[in-house]
């Protein structure tokens, strides 16, 4: 799950209050860390805290001495989480070194609210950040990472810039029994999702809590260019209208997935070439196919609704996130034959 699906709720109820907090934030990692930098903790006065920095092994740590070492302004403190961490404190064994920036409200609230809006509006965000000297904390925002440096001028300073990507969306066609699981698992994996479906009667608020809008089709939907569309209405004629607007779309999403065996996708494709005007060659099915994950998802062993999602959000991920697919033993033992 993205850390801000947690922090953001935390975040505007202690703004609300007006209470301080102190935000964590991972700016470097030194060998294996289970989190990468970017990775955010929010931490209430009260205990309260949002997010994670690692694997379990040092939010308590980060937590104890966070107000403590904020007293005078930002922050970075290395945690080690070595078994030999030498001066370095609290080691716990997974064997790298990270360094986490503590600020308190002062200077985290202007990140916290460009955050909130990025995540909101699905944009990606660039956050340039001193780590350094007199103005440490302060920080230039943009949609690239030069526009977020150049924000901050000349500094004789280190500094770090984090590139977020936009939250990852995920559009659900089709409203049956077997698309619960499928937005269930992504909503606990932070991303936004819609579902949508000519069925009224299923296109409901109250079937799909979990999702942040349900609509009935037919209706004007904004599916950005990064996100994910999975097709399963199980309605041929349903599922070619969708395949068709996907496919004309000036805005093609980064995935599309249908549901089913291919030979029924390469029917709704002779469909969607009949409903465009255009002649059902083979050739042509052939192109849209290969641009399409049909079947959709990962060969998992899948015989359920519950595994079935999670087949399909793995391929999905996989394809945005540039994985390869592979167990990690076997992609650490080509990194280090290529790294030889």
């Amino acid at each position: 799950m993205t850390d801000l699906e947690h922090i953001l709720p935390l975040w505007r109820e202690l703004e609300g209050s007006g209470t301080e907090y102190v935000l964590a934030t991972i700016v470097a990692v030194e060998g294996s860390s289970y989190r990468k930098p970017g990775a955010k903790m929010l931490l209430a006065a009260d205990g309260r805290r949002a997010g994670t920095v690692s694997g379990g092994c040092l939010e308590a740590a980060v937590a104890k001495k966070a107000w403590w070492l904020t007293e005078d302004g930002p922050v970075v403190q290395p945690y080690s989480t070595k078994e030999d961490d030498g001066e370095l404190p609290y080691g716990s064994g997974c064997g790298g070194v990270v360094w986490i920036l503590l600020e308190r409200s002062k200077t985290a609230r202007p990140l916290m609210r460009e955050l909130s809006a990025a995540f909101e509006a699905r944009v990606p965000l660039a956050i340039a950040t001193v780590l350094d000297g007199e103005e440490i904390g302060r920080r230039g925002f943009g949609t690239t990472a030069d526009e977020a440096r150049a924000e901050l001028g000349d500094l004789d300073a280190r500094v770090w810039v984090d590139s977020r990507t936009a939250r990852p969306g995920l559009w659900v066609f089709g409203a049956g029994d077997d698309a619960k699981p499928l937005v269930k698992l992504a909503r606990t994996m932070g991303w936004f999702v819609a579902v949508a479906d000519g069925r009224s009667h299923l296109a409901t608020a109250g079937r799909f809590g979990e999702a942040d809008r349900v609509f009935v089709l037919p209706c004007e939907l904004d599916v950005l260019a990064g996100d994910a569309v999975v097709i399963m209405t199980h309605s041929f004629e349903q599922d070619s209208r969708m395949l068709a607007s996907m496919i004309s779309s000036a805005v093609r999403p980064a995935y599309i997935g249908v549901l089913g065996p291919q030979r029924r996708t390469r029917e709704l494709l002779e469909e969607v070439a009949r409903s465009m005007k255009l002649e059902a060659t083979e050739r042509l099915v052939d192109a849209w196919l290969d641009e399409l994950h049909a079947p959709v998802g990962l060969d998992l062993g899948a015989e359920n609704p519950a595994t079935i999602a999670l087949s399909i959000l793995s391929e999905i991920q996989k394809e945005i996130g540039g994985g390869s697919g592979l167990p990690l033993r076997q992609v650490r033992r080509i990194k280090t034959v290529v790294q030889v």
